[in-house]
């Protein structure tokens, strides 16, 4: 899926394990390790943690054809499965980093996760979408947006607090000037 959406962006809203259970399956080699996954062989160029964060860059390499891609991955490690982050500004930091960084690869789909696909996911799709939407001058209508979401993926949003932090982030990327409307 990664080689043939073209993803270059990796973003890992979980950790492996939580509370003693797994929460998601390394996927990935180790720093300068490779594993071969079908056609594809990916090489873990390098690792670093920084703050909350862990960013990997990988090596996917197609097999067949020799053609090579570089992918980004971010995950952050502090999160709660059904919680929130502790505050909005790192929050909103980490959505303002994963929109930079998508920039220069504007129209390429970047892969977002957690565990289940579902409540941290749905999260970071909800700001995004709301940020989208104040760029473009266009109204917010939280529920509508997270109707919507539920039309294409049963249980977006698991919690109240989920969507009560969603709504206050976006507010507060709002007050803070950190997103504004676009003029042109």
């Amino acid at each position: 899926m990664i080689w043939e959406q073209q993803c270059t962006l990796l973003i890992m809203l979980t950790t492996l394990f939580e509370n003693g259970r797994i929460k998601c399956h390394q996927y990935w080699p180790n720093v300068l390790e490779t594993h071969d996954y079908g056609l594809c062989s990916i090489r873990c160029r390098r690792e670093r943690k920084e703050n909350q964060l862990i960013y990997r860059e990988f090596f996917l390499t197609n097999k067949e054809t020799n053609e090579e891609r570089i992918v980004y991955q971010i995950q952050t490690e502090t999160w709660p499965d059904h919680g929130v982050p502790n505050d909005y500004s790192s929050f909103v930091e980490f959505v303002l980093e994963i929109r930079e960084l998508r920039k220069s690869k504007k129209h390429l789909p970047i892969l977002v996760h957690c565990s289940a696909g579902i409540g941290r996911t749905g999260v970071l799709i909800l700001m995004e979408t709301a940020l989208c939407l104040i760029e473009a001058n266009q109204p917010i209508f939280p529920l509508d947006i997270v109707q919507q979401m539920r039309e294409q993926r049963l249980g977006m949003i698991q919690t109240a607090s989920q969507y009560q932090f969603a709504c206050g982030a976006v507010l507060y990327a709002y007050d803070q000037g950190l997103v504004q409307v676009n003029r042109t």
